[in-house]
């Protein structure tokens, strides 16, 4: 194993993986040569043992090398150090993109390798571990200081909701929207205000996943591929991945991750099934599925509340909550929400 560093110590420091020399030495040039400084080592065992002594940011691993495997060193770096994973593999039929990601890694490159889009992938991941890190600290602030900050975090978390929207923008007010409407069944069901605040951190950032999809993907016009859809699906992982390690005082992380979860076990990314999902993840997969419904979204015009609403109705206990359900059709049947929920389209 060996260093190389740029006189910039506080630039982020890389570690590379890999047992073939030249591919060790063609990265650490490249990501070197991009302004970060750089570790690497031969195997699995050498970079866990640097990994104890060095402030490992990020970690571009190979697949396939003598001992432990890339995958197998991502899961033991995912359990005992804060840093992320990026796997480099030339097999990458043998392993599906959602696979790879269940690791714990951060991304995937396929070989050959390409400089330029190892450097791209890096300066993403990079930039994802300072989101999180803001995120940390401001919920740090935020319990110390209490009800002082509380307008601090608001903001974060609105900045983060517009990075999402600024990636999307045929879905321009979406989180909100649902975030509004989540709010609005809580309450009809009697949540408490403390729960019904930490519904609405979480459904105002509910898609921060889709900062790691493509684009081209989100804003396709037409019908998605299935590997272009599986992508998409990566998101609620991706969220809570992001989230996981914040101590909010609500479960913001779970609720995000499980809010494509069903009732009758079908949804993803985990397959659970009625009360093993969050209630708030139960309230706000309703709220975002009558929202998403009755909007425009690149591929057709808005299909109305009504739509929506029977949707919800038809698929009551199968795969939506039943009090959800029961909640958000009284406050549209009843309380004539629909006009001030999309009052702003």
């Amino acid at each position: 194993m060996n260093t190389e560093t740029t006189e910039e110590t506080s630039s982020p420091l890389i570690l590379v993986v890999d047992d073939d020399d030249d591919i060790r030495d063609i990265l650490s040039y490249g990501i070197t040569a991009a302004g970060c400084r750089c570790l690497t080592a031969d195997s699995g065992e050498a970079a866990l043992e640097l990994l104890k002594v060095e402030p490992v940011e990020v970690v571009v691993s190979d697949v396939q090398m003598h001992g432990m495997s890339g995958l197998e060193l991502c899961r033991m770096i995912k359990a005992d150090f804060d840093a992320d994973v990026i796997i480099i593999t030339g097999l990458v039929n043998n392993f599906a993109y959602e696979e790879i990601i269940a690791r714990g890694a951060s991304d995937f490159i396929e070989k050959p390798i390409r400089l330029a889009e190892i450097v791209a992938r890096l300066k993403r991941v990079l930039m994802e571990r300072q989101t999180r890190e803001k995120l940390r600290r401001t919920a740090e602030e935020l319990r110390q200081n209490g009800q002082r900050f509380q307008k601090a975090m608001e903001g974060s978390v609105q900045a983060i909701a517009l990075a999402v929207e600024m990636r999307d923008p045929y879905t321009a007010g979406h989180q909100s929207r649902v975030a509004d409407l989540a709010c609005a069944i809580a309450r009809s069901m009697d949540l408490s205000e403390d729960r019904i605040y930490g519904l609405k951190m979480a459904s105002v950032i509910h898609d921060l996943g889709k900062l790691t999809i493509p684009g081209e993907i989100l804003c396709k016009p037409g019908r998605l591929s299935g590997p272009e859809y599986a992508m998409i699906r990566t998101h609620v992982q991706s969220g809570y991945d992001i989230l996981k390690k914040i101590d909010f005082p609500w479960p913001v992380a779970l609720a995000v991750q499980q809010h494509h979860e069903k009732m009758n076990g079908s949804g993803y990314p985990r397959g659970l099934s009625g009360g093993d999902i969050l209630m708030e993840a139960r309230i706000l997969s309703v709220a975002d599925v009558v929202e998403s419904i009755s909007s425009h979204r690149p591929y057709r015009p808005g299909l109305g509340i009504e739509t929506a609403l029977e949707e919800i109705a038809e698929h009551r206990s199968v795969l939506y909550d039943p009090d959800a359900v029961d909640a958000c059709l009284r406050i549209f049947r009843e309380k004539g929400f629909g006009e001030r929920l999309f009052a702003s389209q």
